[in-house]
């Protein structure tokens, strides 16, 4: 007789092969496995359809030089501020022979790069506001213009890149080990009977940290609704306003205006006008902005 395994189980199995073998491509192509790429094994499908438009984008042929690429990924990851993509395409740029020097600024790269800045900048906070202009002028006859071809390859990317940026800050990814300030992010397993607090679901000692505040604050509630049981007099209102105070105090909350000025500082001098940024373009009681049509 042959025994058969629960579908379930089967199609587990399947998902963690494939996963495996998509985690091994990645090494055996980038010579790492980033925590982008740990995140979305969650999603294996996912992860296969991002990992092969990357893949296409930065190493397979294409008009713009792999450097140059890695240095377009800086500038739209800049843009946002996000200081994981930064670090990583840095790394990415010298690993692929690019010149050190460009690392200081984008004051430091040439010219052609830098006339990306504003419609890097547009794309990034107010595509809206894009016009054939804006392409015109990359494209026009000269030293440092543009091929239709590279133009493309290089919109791509940082319409790409800005993506991406929504994407790390939204799963909270952290640095890798060997990155400043980094440790390691590896998805929960399965079948995994560690303890939500355990470093390997979460993501290192900063998950631990995490689920210890969530404890603190979770304990302090139940604090508030014993109190509320023995106070027959106690309002909803209060109760609300109790639990917000309970919030704020906690070490979950932490004030928005605290960062890392040495960071900002490395991720900043890729930007120009930093103060550029979103603002909706529906306003009431003003001329709409033009808006580009593709077609």
């Amino acid at each position: 007789t042959t025994l058969l395994s629960p579908p379930r189980q089967i199609l587990q199995e399947g998902v963690e092969s494939s996963l495996r073998q998509l985690l091994i491509e990645a090494f055996v192509s980038a010579g790492r496995v980033d925590n982008i790429t740990m995140v979305m094994g969650l999603h294996p499908q996912y992860l296969s359809s991002f990992w092969k438009t990357q893949y296409l984008l930065l190493r397979m042929d294409g008009p713009l030089p792999y450097h140059k690429r890695h240095y377009i990924a800086i500038m739209a990851a800049a843009r946002h501020q996000c200081s994981y993509l930064v670090g990583l395409h840095m790394e990415e740029f010298l690993r692929v022979g690019g010149n050190p020097a460009w690392l200081q600024g984008l004051h430091y790269a040439p010219q052609k790069l830098r006339n990306l800045n504003e419609i890097n900048k547009l794309l990034a906070h107010r595509p809206w506001l894009i016009t054939k202009e804006h392409i015109e002028a990359l494209l026009k006859t000269g030293e440092n213009s543009w091929s239709l071809a590279e133009l493309v390859q290089a919109l791509v990317l940082l319409t790409h890149y800005h993506s991406l940026a929504s994407f790390v800050f939204g799963c909270g990814i952290n640095p890798e080990e060997d990155q400043d300030g980094g440790h390691g992010c590896w998805p929960p397993s399965p079948h995994s009977d560690s303890s939500p607090a355990s470093d390997d679901s979460m993501g290192g000692s900063g998950g631990k940290d995490a689920m210890q505040e969530v404890e603190v604050l979770m304990e302090r509630m139940k604090l508030l609704q014993e109190s509320q049981l023995e106070e027959e007099g106690v309002t909803q209102e209060e109760m609300a306003t109790r639990f917000e105070l309970e919030k704020t105090e906690s070490l979950l909350v932490t004030p928005s205006d605290i960062a890392d000025h040495s960071l900002q500082s490395n991720v900043l001098c890729f930007v120009e006008d930093p103060e550029f940024s979103y603002k909706d373009f529906t306003r009431r009681g003003e001329q709409a902005p033009p808006t580009f049509h593709a077609q």
